[in-house]
Parts: C-alpha cells; structure tokens; sequence
C-alpha cells in the first residue's frame, strides 16, 4: 500500500504565541518602512518588466499596429497588470484577491492561440476577434472559478511540488532566451558579448549573496540588474531608442482598437487557454502559499482566480489581453525572503504609473535582456529549488511516490525535451499538453488518485491542503 505524501503544517494568519496582548504580523502582511518597500518593489518590476511588454509587442506587430498603436497596446497591459496586482494583493472583502505577494499581468501562454486568430481574421477584424474572445475567456473563468477552488484537496504537497519544479524547470528556456541577446532573429543572437553580459550579471548577484548582509543582501537581483545594465553601456549594449521615442503620457481609450467581435472557434480556443492559465494561477498561488509559509486554500484560490476572470474580462474594453499568474515574480519572493503582499501592491501601483506615462516604463526597459537572462536564471532556479524542498517533505521513502514524481516530471519536461512531440495530437490537446506545468500537473494529480484514492478508504488518501 502505498504511504500517504505528507509535508509541513504551516499555519494560516497571525503566527506563534506571543504574551499578553501583542501579535506577531505574518511576514505576508508586514508593513515595510520605505527605505526597504521601495527598492524590494522595484525588484519585482524589473523582473516582470520584459514579460508583461512581450505579448503587446508581438501581437501588436502581428496585426501591423503603428508606433502610436504599439505605444496604446503596451500602455494597455501595463495598467491592466498595475490593477489586477493591486486587486490581487489587498483584495476586496472575500470576494476577489488572494492576498499574496502576487502578480496578475498578461499572460505569453496566450500569444499563440492569439496569433492563430490573427491570421484567420480580415484586416482590420484581428484585434476586435481577438478581444471578442478574451472577453468570454473572462466570463468562462468567473464561472468555472469556484470549481477549481473545491478541488484542492487533489493537490498534497506531492502534486504541488512536482508542479512548483516544474514552474522553474519549464521557464529556464525564457532567461537563457535573454542571455543570448533575446531576439531568436538576429544575426548575432547568441554572440558571446551577450552571455558575457549575462554571466556577468550572475557573477555580480552571487558576490552580493555570499558577501552582503541584511538588506544589501535583500536587493542583490536589483544591484545586479543596475550594474549589469552599467557595465552594458561602454559596450554599445544598452538601447536608448525608447526613452527617446516614448511620448510623456499616454492614458488607454475604451475600445480604441474597435468593439470585439465575437467569433465561435477564436472563443472555443482562448476558453481553452483559460483553463490552463486557470491551472498555471492555481499553481502560482499554491507554490507561493508554500514560500510565504500561508497555503492557499479553496477560499484564496477562488479569490485569486476570480480576479484573473475579472481582469482578463475587462482587460480588453482598454485593450487588454488574458491575466495570469507571472511566475517571475514567485521567483523573487523564493530569493529575497521579502513576503509582504504590500512590496507588490507597490510595484502594481509603479505598473499603473509606467502604464500612463510611456517615457518612465521606456526607462526600465533599458535593462538589456542579457542583464535579464543573468538574472533570470537565478529566479527561475530558486523556484525549481522551491519545488524540490516542498518533495523533501512528502514521502519520497514511498516506491508509489517516487513512481509519481518520476512520471510527472517527466511530462512536464517533454515540452521542452522535444518541442514538437505533440505534433500530431488535436489542437485543443496540443494547447494542453504542449504546456509542461499543465501536462505535469495534470499527470500528477491522475496519478495521485491512481495511488491514493482509487479503491482505497479515505484514511490512506493523501492529506489535502489546509482549508480554513
């Protein structure tokens, strides 16, 4: 019979005992002098920054907008990111926002379905199907919302830590993209000028782990950003286009790029990308619950996911597109220790801020994106590490266990092992499997059922996430 997963007991909300009257404040909810929110905040920008721009750049250039056009789309995502992570971080009651330090911006899973509607659409149709789509996309994900929340007790820390690895192992192709100059087309992409930059940058963030204290220590991914981005300079490897072409204020217009269309196949298929976005958000919020030392039960992930709905449905009024978790960002709250929800309720603030004036977000994306590959493999990297401690933890003495973790990772890492295994497979399978966290979770939590809960009692089921 095969042991049950086990992992840790943290508990939920204010922690240990402290005499008379007076509370310790959970890490999560900490209030942090600005001397230490600010630099902390911008560290998350600076990680999010290139992710949360990328989808506008491409779908943008897909549909041949012009500089004014890709300046409104970028502004668009910005500010829909800016409040998704405010509403995300504070929340409203207990009706949406889970309360983590945790980032909503929009999501690069989407851009291929995107791009497919692109095509498939008249000239001057493709933004409006497109919106269309994700508008529907948001109301499916408000309504099946709830359904994911109830489904947690499939997720014990066997499941959620081979999805946590996964979420670092997957995405380590994004920074070693940046290290190699970003740009696949190029002709110098992967020129050692580039990995130089990035490995320097690497260089820089470790001597500041090894070497700095408290604080300094906190901020050694922002030091090696702003160094890394200093060193780049003298070399020609730092692009001031932007700053100089960005206009000073830029606020979106409702339906700007015309009223959506509502298209059945364009629907049917970003409905279909909600639901691994939905799986991606339950994850993020599951790994960063075991990070913070406060998992995320029914209740949080409902809150979380009703905000991805919320924000992705009125995302595209302004010009939007579907909202997701941004795994970057749990990355650095595995690196830093910083847990306050407050650190990234400021960065979503600085995200509104860069949103409505172009020429300040033009300045954070100086940073070249070798200085970002550098630094990148860090975050990613302490995610994967995140993972595997939440493993240490869940009964890998069991052979059934073992066996599960095994098959699941595996699953996960196909994508990535072979890009075009699922080649032959139906498109809605392709959108599914194609993506290692989802194909590995979705593995995981089979086979945690084939192991312990068919044909068993309850007593031997793994034990659920807490649900208070």
């Amino acid at each position: 019979m095969a042991q049950p997963a086990t992992g840790p007991a943290h508990a939920e909300g204010p922690c240990s005992t402290p005499p008379d009257t007076i509370q310790q404040v959970h890490p999560v909810d900490e209030k942090l002098p600005a001397s230490r929110l600010v630099p902390a905040a911008l560290q998350h920008i600076a990680a999010m920054y290139a992710g949360v721009v990328t989808p506008p750049l491409i779908i943008g250039q897909a549909v041949g907008l012009d500089a004014a056009g890709m300046t409104r789309l970028i502004a668009a995502s910005l500010l829909i990111a800016g409040c998704a992570t405010i509403l995300q971080t504070l929340g409203i009651r207990r009706f949406a926002g889970n309360r983590l330090p945790f980032v909503n911006a929009a999501s690069s899973a989407g851009i291929a379905p995107m791009l497919a509607i692109a095509e498939t659409s008249a000239p001057g149709h493709q933004l409006p199907a497109i919106y269309g789509a994700v508008m529907v996309a948001g109301v499916f994900c408000l309504a099946v919302g709830p359904f994911f929340g109830r489904l947690l007790r499939f997720f014990p820390p066997l499941v959620t830590g081979v999805v946590i690895t996964l979420i670092g192992v997957t995405l380590m192709p994004v920074p070693v993209g940046w290290a190699q100059g970003g740009d696949k087309t190029a002709a110098d992409f992967g020129a050692m000028k580039y990995l130089a930059l990035a490995g320097f940058t690497l260089v820089v963030i470790l001597l500041f782990q090894r070497f700095g204290k408290g604080f300094v220590k906190q901020i050694a991914l922002l030091l090696g950003l702003f160094i890394g981005t200093l060193a780049a300079i003298p070399f020609g490897m730092a692009d001031f286009t932007a700053l100089r072409e960005a206009p000073v204020a830029a606020l979106p217009a409702p339906f700007a790029f015309g009223a959506p269309e509502f298209q059945p196949a364009a629907i049917l298929s970003l409905c279909i990308v909600m639901l691994v976005l939905m799986t991606e958000s339950s994850a993020g919020m599951l790994a960063l619950g075991e990070i913070c030392e406060r998992r995320s039960d029914g209740r949080i992930i409902t809150r979380g996911l009703r905000t991805d709905g919320i924000a992705t449905l009125i995302g595209p009024v302004f010009g939007g597109f579907p909202t997701s978790a941004f795994a970057q960002n749990v990355g650095v709250v595995s690196l830093t220790r910083v847990r306050s929800r407050y650190v990234v309720a400021v960065a979503g603030g600085a995200l509104l801020v860069l949103g409505a004036f172009p020429v300040l977000g033009a300045v954070v994306s100086m940073v070249p994106m070798p200085v970002l590959g550098g630094a990148g493999i860090v975050l990613f990297g302490s995610i994967a590490v995140s993972g595997i401690r939440t493993l240490s933890e869940a009964g890998l003495d069991d052979s059934s266990n073992i066996i599960l973790v095994a098959v699941a990772l595996g699953a996960g890492i196909i994508p990535l092992a072979a890009p075009t295994f699922y080649a032959e497979f139906p498109a809605w399978a392709q959108t599914v499997l194609g993506s290692g966290i989802s194909a590995g979770a979705l593995v995981a939590v089979l086979l945690n059922l084939f192991f312990h809960h068919l044909g068993t009692r309850s007593r031997h089921a793994a034990p659920a996430l807490k649900s208070s």
